[in-house]
């Protein structure tokens, strides 16, 4: 996890190992987790974006992110820590079921 030149903005980024990438379930269980954290978060396909709103499942789908591409978050705000921890480990656990 990376510092961005703003206040309190991180950075993170998680290898997608899911067989079919971030289609319906992934990106399901991605919107839900960003959802449970009040900081704004984002998610690109590469370190400089273009960048959706991470709690937004029709964009989060619309990327399209195929197996074994890169994942890049960015959040801010008082959680944004918690937020990029969760979220890794999340994809870096191949979207596991259960709570």
């Amino acid at each position: 996890m990376m510092q961005d030149g703003g206040m309190n903005r991180l950075r993170a980024s998680a290898l997608i190992r899911h067989e079919v990438g971030l289609h319906a379930r992934p990106s399901v269980k991605l919107t839900k987790l960003a959802k449970a954290f009040e900081s704004k978060i984002d998610l690109g396909l590469s370190p400089d974006g273009p960048w959706v709103d991470a709690k937004s499942i029709v964009k989060v789908m619309a990327t399209k992110a195929p197996k074994d591409s890169t994942l890049y978050f960015r959040a801010e705000g008082s959680d944004a820590e918690a937020a990029l921890d969760a979220l890794v480990t999340l994809v870096n656990e191949d979207f596991p079921d259960g709570p």
